[in-house]
């Protein structure tokens, strides 16, 4: 079924308000209050909605230092058991199989520069992990974001 422009304004208005209700949200979008939950229960059935908040910031919560570490993995055990592992470290936020010199990048969290090395170690300490290379991130000029894509995916953009 189509993305089209009704679902990219549910998705923005849901998005930048996740506590706005479906009757409310009926009212602001000019449709009835039945299409919005019959569209919102399909997006979510598809994948498109994947949840409803909150945002966290992981600075907010004492993690000023965002780092990307590039992981090179033996390929004999493959990458589901290290991401497994890499699950395992709550300072690990994501971790993406990738093309190019290495084999896993991972956005991490740190208190301090000096609590990164603490990270690095745990990562480099899991089974299948050969070598890891970090970047620490100075500042942020595009967070991730989504909404310019749905704009677009709905016809507005």
């Amino acid at each position: 079924m189509a993305f089209d422009s009704l679902d990219a304004r549910i998705v923005e208005l849901f998005a930048r308000e996740p506590r706005v209700g479906i009757l409310e949200a009926s009212r602001r979008l000019g449709v009835a209050r039945g299409t919005v939950q019959a569209r919102l229960d399909r997006l979510v059935e598809r994948g498109v909605i994947t949840g409803f908040g909150p945002d966290i910031d992981p600075g907010a919560l004492g993690y000023g230092v965002t780092a990307f570490v590039t992981l090179e993995i033996r390929q004999v055990g493959g990458h589901d058991p290290v991401a497994a592992r890499l699950a395992e470290i709550p300072e690990v936020l994501e971790a993406h199989t990738i093309t190019g010199t290495g084999d896993l990048l991972c956005r991490v969290v740190a208190r301090t520069n000096a609590d990164l090395q603490r990270v690095i170690d745990s990562i480099v300490a899991v089974d299948g992990v050969v070598r890891a290379s970090t970047v620490i991130a100075l500042a942020t000029p595009v967070a991730y974001r989504t909404l310019p894509l749905v704009r677009a995916a709905g016809g507005a953009g």
